[in-house]
């Protein structure tokens, strides 16, 4: 009698790459940029991750190059937004679309560090009662030349004291844990040009905030900058969002946070723009 042989059960293991990150790059006419910004995230020591690139309508050569380098790389997920939905909504589209259980945030003008990826990835893990956390950063210009330093408070507690005098992280160094960004509900694009800043209340109802003190990113400025073009709609939605944040999310302002923010009133109605992004950035200088 023959012997019958055992079928082989199929494989169990997916033949799609294991994400567990995904890099959201919004572009908007970034051409001159936008070829450094992709090669530093394609280049990170940290491979398991996607890179969705979502295209807000640009209008220079940024589509072109968008194009080519999703051809190259099969880690890149290309997608064209059918109107330009300016930042919040295009972010939105893109979390929606993303796989990985780790959402990291990079610009289309910036470049982040080799192993920026690898360190996130490292203090998520080792911390998970943290829901979002940034870095340090170095400011560059258009030419790449370095012409400043940030760092911000490292832990859960120092991060808090200092919530109502400034943002807490540099919005482009960003990660964040899938899972508590969807519990907390995506990006307001009602708080634009302030919507990350509105987004951290919302996170921080359900889990700890907490930065590495490593540098991650060279962070461009360029005169086209949003944050030297809107100074006085962001101070205008900064306020009505910390107004938000006591009325309705349940937070606490101390006595100086309410001097620091009238002042910011004041300022706002006595001194131009371009003096009062170097007084709120010489005082963040003198808030430990």
């Amino acid at each position: 009698m023959a012997l019958s042989r055992k079928k082989k059960t199929p494989s169990l293991r997916s033949t799609a790459p294991c994400v567990r990150v995904s890099v959201i790059m919004p572009v908007y006419n970034t051409a001159d940029y936008l070829p450094a910004a992709i090669e530093s995230i394609l280049k990170q020591t940290y491979r398991a991750f996607e890179l969705i690139l979502v295209d807000d309508q640009s209008r220079d050569r940024s589509p072109e190059i968008l194009q080519n380098y999703a051809r190259r790389d099969k880690r890149i997920r290309l997608l064209r937004n059918e109107t330009n939905l300016k930042l919040s909504r295009t972010l939105n589209r893109a979390i929606e679309a993303a796989r990985g259980e780790y959402l990291v945030r990079m610009d289309s003008d910036d470049v982040s560090l080799p192993d920026r990826i690898a360190k996130q990835v490292a203090y998520l893990d080792a911390h998970p009662e943290v829901g979002v956390a940034g870095g340090a950063m170095d400011i560059i210009d258009g030419q790449d030349r370095l012409i400043g330093v940030r760092r911000y408070a490292l832990t859960d507690g120092e991060i808090r004291a200092r919530l109502f005098c400034y943002s807490p992280f540099s919005h482009p160094t960003i990660i964040l844990r899938k899972a508590v960004l969807l519990q907390a509900g995506l990006y307001d694009p009602a708080y634009n040009p302030a919507e990350d800043y509105e987004l951290y209340f919302r996170l921080g109802r359900l889990a700890k905030f907490g930065n590495l003190a490593d540098t991650l990113l060279r962070y461009r400025v360029v005169p086209k900058s949003m944050t030297t073009g809107s100074t006085r709609a962001m101070e205008v939605k900064t306020l009505e969002i910390r107004r938000r944040a006591v009325k309705e999310f349940g937070y606490r302002m101390t006595f100086f946070d309410k001097i620091y923010g009238s002042l910011q009133q004041i300022t706002m109605r006595l001194m131009p723009g371009v003096w009062r992004v170097w007084l709120f950035n010489t005082l963040r200088g003198w808030i430990k």
